[in-house]
């Protein structure tokens, strides 16, 4: 299976209007970007409000996609999803689609180490080679037009989690996300597109960590777990993923575990404790 991108039939350039920047709290990117997604649709609450679903514990350092489209679904009048393995062409059909967007990226800012990031993108402009992002840490951009992303650059660090991206939609909208989904709304398909990619980027280097991870990630959600745990041993031994890696994605516990490497999935637990005893993730 192939994302057909011939089937985007897209403009040169889209942007959606109507979105409230929100500048994010402490550790507050999660509950402030889904914010300023929602804030597309009319909603009213704040990153507050969020965070006291998402984030009740101040110290929590992730708030997975999981816990961002739970929350949208249960506590929110619209829908949100979210798939692996996605692409720069499928990113724009969405924003031309009128459907707010995020991404989560590797980001290195000014003065931190690298560190998981959630932007919302607000449009696209292949006159600019790029994205355009509201970011809860850098800002919106002159006259609130988002920070431009270009698109190789985001897509280099948006790979770090496998390309993940987020979908916000009410009901009316879904019969037209089915339609530019297409594959990608079956989770299943989506995972099998996501593994294709990491495996044809680790076959063409393979010293290529993030690329061995993806695959790990996405053969773990398909329940594949020898051969994600395979391809778990192969990136980490590569030594190139960011120490903070673990803190965020969790195929590699689910794959350990179901293989029976109960020591390797206490050691990388205790890893991460060890520099962040609040992980919740690390004590589950």
């Amino acid at each position: 299976v192939v994302a057909d991108t011939t089937l985007f039939n897209v403009p040169v350039s889209h942007r959606n209007t109507g979105f409230s920047w929100a500048q994010q709290t402490w550790n507050n990117c999660g509950p402030a970007t889904i914010t300023t997604a929602l804030s597309y649709f009319g909603w009213q609450e704040d990153q507050a409000y969020a965070k006291s679903f998402l984030r009740p514990n101040r110290e929590d350092k992730n708030v997975s996609p999981s816990e961002l489209v739970n929350y949208v679904n249960e506590q929110t009048q619209v829908n949100a999803l979210y798939r692996m393995g996605g692409t720069v062409e499928l990113l724009q059909a969405l924003i031309a689609g009128g459907f707010p967007v995020i991404v989560e990226r590797g980001m290195y800012f000014e003065g931190y180490e690298w560190t998981g990031h959630y932007q919302a993108l607000v449009a696209y402009d292949d006159g600019s080679n790029g994205f355009y992002a509201y970011d809860s840490f850098l800002g919106n951009g002159v006259s609130g037009s988002g920070i431009l992303q270009e698109y190789t650059e985001l897509d280099s660090t948006w790979r770090h989690f496998n390309r993940l991206f987020i979908v916000v939609y009410s009901s009316d909208q879904e019969a037209q996300l089915r339609g530019i989904l297409g594959d990608y709304w079956d989770e299943e398909q989506a995972l099998v597109i996501a593994a294709e990619t990491a495996q044809a980027e680790a076959n063409a280097n393979i010293d290529d960590a993030y690329a061995w991870h993806n695959l790990g990630s996405s053969w773990a959600a398909m329940g594949r777990y020898q051969e994600a745990s395979a391809a778990f041993d192969r990136a980490t031994s590569i030594g190139t993923l960011p120490w903070r890696m673990l803190w965020y994605q969790f195929g590699l516990f689910e794959a350990y575990y179901n293989t029976g490497r109960y020591s390797d999935v206490i050691a990388f637990a205790n890893s991460n404790l060890n520099v962040a005893p609040e992980l919740e993730e690390s004590y589950y």
